[in-house]
């Protein structure tokens, strides 16, 4: 028989006790050049480079994102569960992504132990990777479990918020902007109905002082705020993106929609928020309240994370109405988790069968194609591209490789 009945932690517990465990290629040679005998770059400078599975047992895969593959570990000693995220030297094309898995460490040392934290153990560094050893959550993801539940109400949708934006002041208030929260990067710690959720990714944040501005746009489209777009922003985006988060815990959809991220874009830098469609007609106005003030585009009025948390629907949350918010809403949040994890697995499938060089392919045909250099490939562009490659296309097969394009933009570029 099988695995399918089985947690991966007991599968993981009996491959502690076998003796023929043979080990994963974290560190794969680079599909462009087998033999290429470039010297192995130095990421961190303070960490002995060592062989991960001296000291811990590397099992199943359990995630991937843009740089790196989480995978269930265990540690030799202690026999303790734990998570590994590998961060591939390869896909380390530039200095700036160097400097980014530098920070990302810096950032995870530096925040203190926090229950809605995963906590980090340690980081470690061989010729092919860094590993990133960290606190395993086993309960799934937030919408997950949402779906799973029989009875979702405002009082739930309020806990989960109080969550997200202490893990926001957390943040604040040690000089981090975290710039990339989203359902997916929080985690239940484990599978009992009390479980802690938990904030587990780190790799946009980044270090900020008083007054200091950023232009870098980063993130998920869904959860940008206006001044990212704009570039000219500061810790208030994490605020707009718990917003985001708390509409779609109410609604179920995102309040920023359109077909392709242009569209989704236009629709955050216009600002309307819908509050007709069901079931907000009957969700409480003070629920609405917060989420008004922490969707405003103007940052003097924008709430903060201490002002969030101040708010009379939190600071009540417990007596936040607990009548159901409808099968609508599971549903809904269901199709949008469900169209999360087919985008990620679009972007594993293309992580793991493009090299290097066809990377470089892609990048420079989509510059030839972008004749306005926006960074943005309209239907147009790509007809009149795809001809200049006698291409013949039709206008459906065109659209699927606009959002083809676009994937692929959002892992490499």
């Amino acid at each position: 028989m099988g695995n399918c009945c089985r947690s991966p932690a007991a599968v993981a517990r009996e491959d502690v006790k076998s003796s023929n465990f043979s080990g994963h290629d974290l560190g794969r040679k680079d599909k462009s050049g087998a033999g290429n005998t470039k010297k192995a770059i130095t990421v961190l400078n303070d960490v002995k480079k060592e062989n991960i599975e001296e000291k811990y047992l590397v099992d199943r895969e359990l995630g991937r994102g843009e740089f790196g593959v989480t995978y269930l570990c265990i540690e030799r000693e202690t026999k303790e569960l734990l998570a590994c995220k590998s961060i591939s030297k390869r896909k380390l094309r530039t200095a700036v992504d160097v400097d980014d898995v530098r920070r990302e460490v810096a950032i995870m040392k530096h925040l203190p132990d926090n229950s809605s934290i995963v906590r980090f153990k340690e980081a470690c560094e061989d010729e092919n990777a860094v590993h990133l050893v960290m606190e395993l959550c086993e309960g799934g993801e937030l919408f997950d479990r949402i779906v799973a539940r029989g009875h979702y109400t405002e009082r739930a949708a309020a806990a989960v918020t109080r969550t997200i934006v202490e893990v926001v002041q957390l943040c604040h208030k040690h000089g981090v902007i975290h710039r990339d929260l989203k359902p997916e990067n929080f985690l239940f710690a484990n599978k009992k109905e009390n479980s802690p959720l938990k904030a587990i990714d780190f790799g946009l944040s980044i270090f900020f002082k008083p007054g200091e501005k950023f232009s870098e746009i980063v993130g998920s489209p869904y959860y940008m705020a206006p001044e990212v777009l704009k570039r000219n922003y500061g810790p208030e985006i994490d605020i707009w993106s718990a917003g985001v988060i708390l509409y779609i815990l109410l609604c179920g959809v995102p309040p920023f929609w359109a077909e392709s991220e242009q569209g989704v874009a236009q629709a955050i830098i216009r600002g309307k928020i819908d509050f007709e469609r069901e079931p907000w007609p009957s969700v409480s106005e003070s629920a609405k309240s917060l989420v008004r003030q922490m969707l405003e585009p103007d940052l003097k009025l924008r709430l903060t994370a201490r002002q969030v948390l101040e708010h009379p629907w939190l600071q009540n949350a417990k007596k936040a109405p607990n009548i159901p918010l409808g099968d609508v809403v599971k549903s809904r949040l269901k199709q949008f988790s469900l169209m999360n994890r087919f985008k990620r697995k679009a972007l594993r499938v293309i992580a793991d069968f493009l090299s290097n060089d066809e990377v470089e392919d892609i990048k420079e045909m989509f510059a030839k194609i972008d004749t306005n250099n926006d960074g943005i490939v309209s239907t147009e562009e790509l007809k009149v591209g795809l001809q200049k490659f006698n291409s013949q296309l039709g206008e459906s097969e065109v659209q699927m490789l606009i959002e083809a394009v676009s994937l692929q933009l959002a892992l490499y570029c």
